[in-house]
């Protein structure tokens, strides 16, 4: 891809890219309707793209006008991408599921021309706010809605343009440091902030996090992460970048057919999905019986010992070729059976789960980034094999990374953003003197080379005593438990650190069923009864003796309201809004602190995954004599 490195300065040379070296190439991109998957090829992706830029010139608009997208995954989304980034327009993507408040300020802010919608629905939102933004002249929709003009109809007028020459002109005269895209980011607090980000920022980062691993055009990736997300979007520019043929997934109720179907050798997503997929399969294994179980416990315990670049005995490879070919195959098969890589990004992926994925040759990799870093500053590189389970990688080449004298991470390089939109006083303040860009984040390296998350800067608190509690990752392993959705630590300013938790009733429902309890209760009843209080709390006291004595959480409240972005209580990329969960629970957190009841202490340890310590010669015999030994 040397080559390839030397074409792509801007985001909309990816199609120059697919003219020269992937011009024969049949499935580009692929998505899904209510007829099943339909597929373009290159070929039509490089057409359609064109027409579109033809289209938007038609209608008047001109470079460095704003054009708005709201929609789920889906080809076409790209069609728009790079049809407004080689018209020199800027695409301001936008989360699907925010509040019409913020889909009104971000349009008014950016002071959109057009937006493309993704449905009905959406299109239904959107068109109440086009009378009330002056600058809005129509919207065009991704699915055939009556009376709105498609993105079809869009490129057909494309087609029959004679400004092809002023397109021309215009590509020609766009550099790597114009603006490409506006992406709004609220974070946890305040309003939308607009990051600008530049074709140099962009593709610097996709080019350089893409040679990473050696998948290419004979491979398959999956996308259901949002695209309207910067690192969604400049993985998908990475999987073009390398000739891969690209599926999305537009519904997340779609994504386990989706992988048995496609089939993928890679796919990015968040650690709240792997955790499912982790907690699922530890389900299956409980529900086994006898020499099964046992192996498929003995199978998952290998991995306690496993991580990236160590060393191991014969003994330890042969234990994991027995495992792969009664269990771990069958862990793959259920995520399509060609899974090479996934990536994980947005938030700590919890350790276990990365070492027993990876034990069985389900290679996880963690990144980190922010938007206003187009996203990658550090991430795991199979390549060279510089992969820490429990770290983000290696800084990525091009980036220098500083960690501050208070722990903070700032980094600078062709990534760092051009700044926040119509808000020159905020970008002083993430962006100092010299051009480093502080994150909010604090970390440390790890072997000088391999880079750890600890916490949030801003999310860092003092108890009383004097003593620093890292929020997050309490947090983190209080969600380690399977009956454990969501929680967040509170005490700033207290003298202990105590716990809002969120059940995970879904698991809790098919827990008590399997009791042979009643289980079609309301949520407000199944915090009420004394085993699931029982079970939750034996979990917090196993998860406390793994805690420094000041981080245990020493009382906990359980509630019977689940968070997510919709109903406001976290972001669209799944972080918790703190301000906003600590004055919604502001009353519970007064009552945790004004009680003087103390919380029972558990002495019963809940073993949660048994742990099988067999020999190789034990399997062995315990496999020939229950007639498993079949190869």
């Amino acid at each position: 891809m040397e080559m390839a490195n030397h074409v792509v300065k801007r985001t909309f040379d990816l199609l120059n890219l697919y003219a020269t070296h992937y011009a024969g190439k049949k499935i580009a991109l692929g998505g899904k309707n209510t007829s099943g998957w339909y597929t373009y090829t290159a070929a039509e992706y490089i057409e359609n793209t064109n027409n579109i830029s033809l289209g938007l010139l038609n209608l008047g608009l001109k470079k460095g006008d704003k054009v708005a997208t709201v929609t789920v995954n889906r080809p076409e989304w790209n069609f728009v991408d790079l049809g407004l980034a080689q018209a020199g327009m800027v695409h301001v993507p936008i989360y699907p599921t925010i509040s019409i408040s913020d889909y009104k300020y971000i349009l008014q802010h950016c002071e959109a021309k057009y937006v493309f919608v993704g449905d009905q629905k959406l299109y239904e939102k959107i068109e109440l706010l086009v009378t009330e933004i002056d600058t809005l002249e129509g919207i065009f929709s991704f699915e055939d809605i009556h009376g709105v003009r498609s993105w079809k109809q869009l490129a057909d007028e494309g087609k029959e343009s004679s400004m092809q020459h002023q397109l021309s002109e215009i590509k020609e005269s766009i550099t790597e440091d114009e603006l490409a895209t506006i992406i709004y980011t609220s974070g946890t607090t305040g309003l939308p902030k607009g990051v600008m980000l530049s074709h140099r920022n962009l593709v610097s980062n996709f080019t350089q996090h893409s040679q990473n691993h050696h998948l290419g055009q004979e491979s398959i990736a999956l996308s259901f992460l949002p695209l309207c997300h910067v690192y969604e979007r400049s993985m998908n520019y990475h999987f073009q970048f390398k000739g891969m043929s690209i599926y999305y997934v537009g519904n997340l109720a779609q994504i386990l057919p989706a992988l048995k179907e496609v089939k993928p050798d890679m796919f990015n997503t968040v650690p709240r999905l792997l955790e499912r997929i982790y907690d699922g399969l530890i389900n299956k294994g409980k529900e086994l019986k006898g020499i099964k179980k046992t192996i498929f416990f003995w199978a998952v315990s290998l991995g306690d010992k496993f991580d990236y670049g160590k060393k191991f005995s014969w003994f330890y490879h042969q234990k994991r070729k027995i495992a792969d070919k009664l269990i771990y195959t069958k862990w793959r098969e259920a995520l399509g059976g060609n899974i090479k890589i996934i990536v994980s990004g947005g938030a700590a992926l919890q350790p276990r789960i990365g070492k027993v994925l990876g034990v069985a040759h389900i290679m996880t990799l963690e990144g980190y980034g922010l938007t206003e870093t187009s996203p990658v500053i550090a991430v795991s590189n199979p390549v060279k094999n510089e992969i820490r389970i429990g770290t983000v990688g290696p800084v990525l080449p091009g980036v220098d990374l500083k960690i501050a004298d208070d722990g903070e991470i700032t980094c600078k390089g062709p990534n760092v953003m051009m700044g926040y939109y119509k808000d020159s006083e905020r970008t002083k303040q993430v962006i100092d003197g010299e051009g480093y860009f502080h994150t909010g984040d604090i970390g440390v390296l790890i072997e000088d080379k391999y880079l750890k998350i600890t916490d949030r800067k801003k999310e860092i608190f003092k108890l009383s005593g004097g003593k620093y509690i890292a929020p997050q990752m309490i947090e983190n392993k209080l969600k380690e438990s399977f009956f454990i959705e969501q929680a967040m630590v509170v005490g700033e300013n207290e003298k202990f650190a105590s716990a809002i938790i969120v059940p995970a009733f879904s698991y809790i429902k098919d827990w008590l069923k399997q009791k042979g309890l009643q289980y079609n209760k309301s949520k407000s009843e199944l915090i009420q009864l004394s085993e699931v209080k029982a079970a939750i709390r034996k979990d917090v006291n196993e998860i406390n003796k793994t805690l420094g004595e000041f981080e245990a959480v020493k009382r906990y409240r359980l509630i019977n309201e689940e968070w997510s972005p919709e109903t406001g209580e976290m972001s669209p990329t799944l972080k918790l809004k703190r301000n906003v969960l600590t004055e919604r629970y502001n009353t519970l957190i007064d009552e945790i602190y004004s009680s003087q009841k103390q919380e029972p202490k558990e002495t019963i340890r809940r073993v949660r995954i048994p742990r099988i310590n067999l020999s190789l010669a034990e399997l062995i015999n315990k496999l020939r004599n229950n007639n498993l030994l079949f190869w």
